[in-house]
């Protein structure tokens, strides 16, 4: 009797989690983001074009790999490959597979076009959160989103979202994500033992502060890069004959509803 009620406990918690997700996913998230994005955008005078030919030259033109560390305590590398280790995951594999499947090929135009707008809202976080940042007294930096929300919002608004936003990333990417989920499916290692190991990892690495989590990424970044552009390379290299086409079924399909 307790088995069976747990389980449809359970069932009635996944229904109202699946619904809530439904609607912040498929309305509210899209319009917010793609709202922001044009939003941003239009203020920039549209930075990622306007300023495309610079960022080039600051990234590949300014910075070593071995060069000397900055106010933050990191080298320009190391600010370079925590950035990149933000944006490039499975999210950008899982992410797209899923879109294609469930909107078609026409999906990857929409991809495209949300990702232009996206360039203008990265940059505002980036620069909102030098902006806001704060240096200690024993010359370390803290920013980022808690902090200029709570600059934008000097109330208890403010406190409020940037607790709710710091409780939410925590449990979105340390309790909500799908390694032990894929390591079981893969691999028969049971979800608690890859949980134990991410967790233990996270922490040593976090925990650190700022310069270890450069030195970790400098490390593991380049790798990810790697293996990351090499794979993509081998499967395009493997179906070359097939890209013609797909970019015709890109533009031919992008406006079909389900894209």
């Amino acid at each position: 009797y307790f088995c069976e009620e747990k389980g449809e406990t359970m069932e009635t918690l996944l229904h109202v989690v699946q619904t809530i997700n439904l609607y912040l996913s498929d309305y509210i998230l899209v319009v917010l983001l793609v709202a922001s994005g044009i939003y941003f955008s239009i203020r920039t005078r549209f930075v990622q074009v306007r300023c495309f030919g610079e960022g080039m030259r600051k990234v590949f033109g300014n910075f070593s790999m071995r060069g000397g560390k900055h106010e933050g305590g990191i080298s320009s590398f190391q600010a370079l490959t925590t950035a990149i280790a933000a944006q490039v995951g499975t999210g950008n594999i899982v992410g797209a597979c899923g879109a294609i499947l469930i909107g078609g090929p026409g999906a990857i135009f929409w991809m495209w076009i949300i990702a232009f707008f996206g360039m203008a809202t990265i940059y505002a976080e980036a620069v909102l959160a030098q902006k806001t940042k704060v240096v200690h007294s024993d010359g370390s930096v803290s920013g980022g989103p808690v902090f200029y929300i709570k600059h934008a919002f000097q109330n208890k608004f403010g406190k409020f979202m940037a607790g709710f936003f710091a409780v939410a990333i925590i449990l979105a990417l340390g309790f909500m994500g799908c390694i032990s989920e894929a390591c079981h499916n893969a691999f028969g290692i049971p979800g608690w033992i890859m949980g134990i190991l991410v967790a233990a990892l996270a922490a040593f690495i976090f925990l650190g502060g700022v310069n270890r989590i450069a030195s970790v990424t400098e490390k593991l970044v380049p790798i990810m890069a790697v293996l990351y552009l090499l794979f993509g390379l081998i499967v395009l290299i493997a179906r070359i004959r097939f890209i013609p086409e797909t970019f015709g079924m890109i533009f031919r399909y992008a406006f079909v509803p389900n894209s």
